[in-house]
């Protein structure tokens, strides 16, 4: 039996650029859906937050005539795209799935619903939730954090490009230190970039353990699905 039950998993958009860094990768987003539905076929169930910074990323996006809430808004329609593509590729390996909109786009996508994404989930489909709250000024970090509260997720794993939480970037300080476990507190005083501190306060004040893993290592979602440890845990204590 799987250690999760159910877990809520945020992907951001760059994972599915590849090397590209912009648009979809087929390839590497096919990679991802061949991870979750090997997990899904287990018994997991998976409510999945897509990011959408293949596109547009907000805070770093606007400007240059581009506002803020401009900005947000098209990077809310870039979570769409990568939910539908995600979707298919899911489906097209036998894993039943849907899709649910912050922002209800009928007839692309329909509106986010609490009460049809828990049966959804109990019937086993994957849920991928897109256009993060609804509200511009809130990434999808937080939307990741109120999509697993609302769903009771067991875990909110955070796919990452390093294998964890850092007291500092080890891309720029070699001899930077993993954490195994830190907690929520730790995350916020220490002005930890892992995730925005609306998404941290919000896990805390829930009780709701968060993972950071590296999704570039081939096989971590199903070795999360099964409790095994990798990455970093944050909860209420070390």
């Amino acid at each position: 039996m799987p250690s999760y039950k159910r877990i809520l998993l945020k992907l951001s958009g760059e994972m599915f650029a590849g090397d590209s860094g912009f648009g979809v990768d087929r390839e590497a987003m096919s990679r991802i859906a061949a991870e979750i539905a090997q997990a899904s076929s287990g018994g997991t169930r998976f409510g999945i937050v897509v990011g959408g910074g293949n596109f547009f990323r907000g805070v770093h996006s606007a400007g240059s005539g581009l506002q803020r809430v401009s900005v947000d808004h098209m990077g809310m329609l870039g979570t769409v795209i990568n939910a539908i593509a995600l979707c298919d590729l899911l489906v097209a390996r036998g894993c039943a799935a849907r899709v649910m909109s912050a922002v209800p786009m009928p007839p692309i996508v329909p509106g986010f619903s609490r009460q049809e994404a828990l049966r959804a989930l109990d019937a086993g489909q994957v849920v991928i939730f897109a256009a993060g709250t609804g509200n511009p000024l809130f990434s999808t970090d937080t939307a990741a954090a109120l999509r697993a509260v609302e769903t009771g997720a067991d875990v909110l794993a955070k796919a990452t490009k390093v294998d964890g939480v850092y007291d500092k970037d080890p891309a720029r300080f070699p001899e930077a230190s993993r954490y195994e476990r830190i907690s929520y507190a730790e995350v916020l005083s220490g002005e930890l970039a892992v995730m925005d501190a609306t998404a941290v306060v919000l896990c805390r004040d829930n009780e709701l353990p968060v993972v950071v893993f590296n999704l570039k290592v081939a096989g971590n979602i199903g070795r999360l699905a099964n409790g095994e440890a990798i990455g970093t845990v944050i909860g209420s204590s070390r």
